[in-house]
């Protein structure tokens, strides 16, 4: 007599594979979902891990446990900058692959490899910019116990860190990997700053949680904002037929934005040495050296007239 090893499908298990099949069928009728016939998309993973490589090429010794001496340090930066380059070759290939079918492969290795070498090169200016931010941090912040506190400890600059980096990319026509990363600060930091906005040297983001800096922001040099605040755009109900239009404001140097103000618009320019007080809302430009005052709400304090309060009671 031979073992009957059929079994009657149960109710759950046929929602579980009619589930299945609704999703497959969503594969099939969507040109995003399947990812352009399996091409792969930049990891990242591997552009975050990056991101902290490069960080300890920038400043050694701050991220790991080791002390850096100056007999090793070419080795050191040389054997990391191979390492790092390798790497993101890769990602670059994945990344511009995706984007661009005209292309064969070795063409798009090439280009990746060109693209890759012209940011390494670049890394000494990079360094260089985020030696005067942190500077910036250092003189801007009494707070601050000693500039390697500010590499090691704050929010702004870490975020500042790796948007001067992905703008590079960007520059470079890059898609997806200067958005990963800039993202990837986003998500450490609550700090959003687009990869394509132009941002001067010795620039300082004070506390930063929930500052936002849009696209086609241009920052002049010695800028400091504080947490909350917003560069960004007027509606952007038009959706894609703004793109590569200038929606975002332009602030000249050495202007001072305090917490919670919001400049908008593309047409917007902050003048050079101008303050913006704080939850100011701005939409139009401001001469140079002025002072943006936001008028306290007025207030009054009077005596509770219920008897289930004692004190006094807040009217605004």
């Amino acid at each position: 007599m031979g073992n009957n090893c059929e079994r009657k499908i149960t109710n759950s298990e046929q929602e579980m594979i009619e589930t299945v099949s609704r999703i497959t069928e969503n594969y099939r009728n969507s040109d995003i979902l399947c990812l352009k016939n399996t091409k792969q998309l930049p990891t990242r993973r591997e552009i975050i891990e990056i991101i902290k490589d490069l960080r300890n090429v920038v400043f050694p010794g701050y991220f790991e446990e080791f002390s850096l001496s100056e007999s090793y340090s070419e080795y050191y930066a040389g054997n990391r900058i191979v390492d790092i380059k390798q790497r993101l070759d890769k990602q670059l290939i994945l990344a511009l692959s995706y984007n661009d079918e005209s292309d064969d492969m070795n063409t798009m290795k090439e280009k990746a490899a060109r693209i890759s070498l012209d940011f390494v090169k670049k890394l000494p200016d990079i360094q260089q910019m985020l030696l005067k931010d942190v500077q910036a941090g250092f003189d801007g912040d009494p707070a601050a116990k000693s500039k390697e506190e500010i590499i090691c400890c704050y929010p702004g600059f870490f975020a500042i860190y790796v948007y001067r980096l992905a703008h590079e990319l960007y520059l470079s026509g890059v898609p997806f990997v200067p958005r990963i990363m800039t993202e990837y600060a986003h998500s450490r930091t609550g700090i959003d700053i687009n990869p394509g906005a132009t941002i001067g040297q010795y620039f300082f983001i004070d506390h930063g949680t929930g500052v936002v800096i849009g696209e086609t922001t241009i920052i002049g040099d010695y800028v400091k904002i504080y947490q909350g605040v917003t560069l960004g755009a007027l509606s952007t109900r038009s959706g894609q037929k703004l793109r590569d239009v200038k929606r975002h404001p332009t602030i000249g140097n050495n202007v001072t934005i305090y917490s919670g103000a919001s400049v908008l618009g593309g047409k917007t320019v902050i003048g050079e040495g101008t303050v913006i007080g704080g939850n100011a809302f701005i939409t139009e430009s401001i001469p140079a050296n002025a002072k943006v005052i936001v008028k306290n709400p007025e207030f009054k304090i009077k005596e509770s007239t219920k008897q289930s309060y004692e004190g006094f009671i807040w009217e605004i």
